[in-house]
């Protein structure tokens, strides 16, 4: 035992107001909390209850708001790890104000990349999906990794060994909870009509899922998931791109109420090679990738929604870009975030200046997000394992 950690058990145990513990310890950093549940059993107790999990959670929370004044957010990304080891590092970056980046931490991903894949994260939790072919089994993981845990979530209830799911990762504010949305869209017999969307809500308080029954969801017209799109989680709500033989637009979901919504895409008669949902400057957003056969070069189409859920307030900018791989997202300044020839840049829309970031061709994953958020969920959750580690 430390010498640190011996004065702090000492400190356990004298008679000090169960309050003040309380408060003392829920300004202390995740790091030393792991540490200081040997203290006694007492601090044991305090870190590990729900209730202080929630508290240090909102507390975090704030924090991380108000320190987006002195840099422009997180940048994190996994690269394929060389050699033998088929696990990636997870790695958190700053986003200076300067454009530079600074590395403030770096994890190993719990389960191999071939294994499982990325699927989502929000507020520091990282949600990952994998397939079992052995047994047909879909097995959807938590992680957390500033407490290196991962937790295996109860099995999806809407299964098939062929279909076609969507996950979306939240945070409901209202009740400090996370939720996953999962929309499935099973395969349909050869000359059948498409078979509807069907949806389903996991709850990490209550550790369960539960179908969605929704008017939405049964519309013919519903269409497929495009097969880049990825939910964003942004205004409260969850939103992805839906494409059916007319048209394409954003499905949003609402964490509160539950209730999915239409948002009309703006009209746009490109050659479009690629498109993704974003949040550019606090505004949903649209990007298209442009076909560079069609337009003579790849052209980035951003275009920005000005009020949320009004389509006739789509606003569009033009940018070219060179060989382009993958868009990762926007800063919180507005810069677009590329993978292209020279590794991971990002790109300002208004005097279309490029600045590389990451030189790594081996990048995986990246995402970018306003609040790396490190905290104590999963701590004191069910089906939680410590994380894997070669």
């Amino acid at each position: 035992m430390s010498r640190t950690t011996e004065k702090l058990r000492l400190l356990a145990e004298r008679v000090l107001d169960d309050d003040i513990v309380f408060d003392v310890l829920n300004r202390l950093p995740v790091k030393s909390l792991i540490r200081f549940r040997c203290v006694s059993k007492s601090w044991y107790s305090t870190i590990t209850n729900p209730i202080f999990i929630a508290t240090h959670f909102k507390l975090n929370e704030a924090k991380s708001l108000s320190n987006k004044n002195s840099h422009n957010g997180y940048l994190l990304y996994a690269s394929v790890t060389e050699g033998y080891s088929f696990h990636e590092d997870l790695r958190t970056l700053v986003y200076n104000r300067d454009r530079t980046v600074t590395e403030i931490s770096r994890f190993i991903t719990p389960f191999p990349f071939y294994d499982a894949i990325m699927s989502c994260f929000c507020n520091g939790i990282f949600c990952l999906h994998s397939y079992d072919e052995n047994n047909g089994d879909h097995m959807i993981y938590l992680w957390n990794p500033s407490i290196r845990k991962f937790k295996m979530l109860a099995p999806a209830l809407l299964t098939d060994p062929f279909d076609s799911a969507t996950l979306g990762l939240a945070y409901h504010s209202q009740k400090n909870d996370f939720k996953i949305l999962r929309l499935v869209t099973f395969q349909r017999s050869l000359g059948e009509p498409d078979p509807p969307t069907e949806a389903e809500v996991y709850t990490l308080s209550t550790d369960s899922w539960r179908k969605v029954v929704s008017a939405e969801l049964s519309d013919p017209n519903i269409g497929y998931v495009y097969h880049l799109s990825s939910c964003i989680f942004f205004n409260g709500a969850l939103h992805l791109i839906r494409t059916n033989k007319h048209c394409s637009f954003i499905l949003s979901f609402d964490i509160n109420d539950e209730r999915f919504h239409k948002i009309m895409l703006p009209l746009d008669f490109l050659d479009v090679c690629q498109s993704y949902l974003t949040v550019f400057k606090g505004s949903l957003a649209y990007i298209i990738i442009s076909n560079p056969l069609a337009t003579g070069g790849t052209m980035c189409h951003l275009w920005v929604m000005k009020e949320y859920g009004m389509a006739e307030s789509w606003t569009r900018k033009c940018v070219p870009i060179d060989w382009f791989h993958h868009f990762h997202g926007c800063t919180d300044n507005g810069e677009l975030l590329f993978q292209i020839f020279m590794g991971l840049t990002s790109i300002d829309p208004e005097n279309r200046l490029q600045n590389r970031l990451i030189m790594e061709s081996n990048i995986r994953w990246a995402g970018y997000t306003a609040n790396s958020i490190e905290s104590l969920v999963l701590l004191d959750g069910v089906n939680v394992s410590s994380e894997y580690e070669d």
